[in-house]
């Protein structure tokens, strides 16, 4: 069993940036590859950017690449996402989330993670 916890989230401008985070308790979590999901209002929930368990491999969608990376560390347990350039069509509640992997390939559907965190807000400002 893995938790999920996002921190990170807030009100930035046009261009700035945010540092996501995501705690994770439990001990499988260095088996377990990460993704980071986002949800707009009145949208489906999308893939954002995705990491293998050893943080050897990353896969970014389209939209993202170049401005966000996504990292972790195994040893804290802990998963980041630093965002910048930020648009106002990236706001959203941001979605940590996880499943048991030790594959290098990345899953960008939704049902393939197991685990989820509550998500946090990101608001970016025109």
């Amino acid at each position: 069993q893995v938790q999920l916890v996002e921190s990170g989230g807030g009100l930035v401008q046009t261009g700035g940036s945010l540092r996501l985070s995501c705690a994770a308790s439990g001990r499988t979590f260095n088996r377990c590859a990460m993704g980071w999901f986002r949800q707009a209002p009145g949208k489906e929930r999308e893939f954002v950017a995705g990491i293998s368990w050893s943080g050897g491999s990353t896969y970014y969608a389209d939209s993202v690449k170049g401005r966000f990376t996504i990292s972790r560390d195994n040893a804290k347990n802990t998963g980041n996402l630093q965002m910048n350039s930020l648009k106002p069509e990236n706001t959203a509640v941001y979605y940590c989330a996880a499943r048991q992997s030790l594959s290098q390939q990345i899953e960008v559907a939704s049902d393939d993670y197991r685990y989820w965190g509550q998500g946090t807000q990101v608001t970016v400002a025109s």
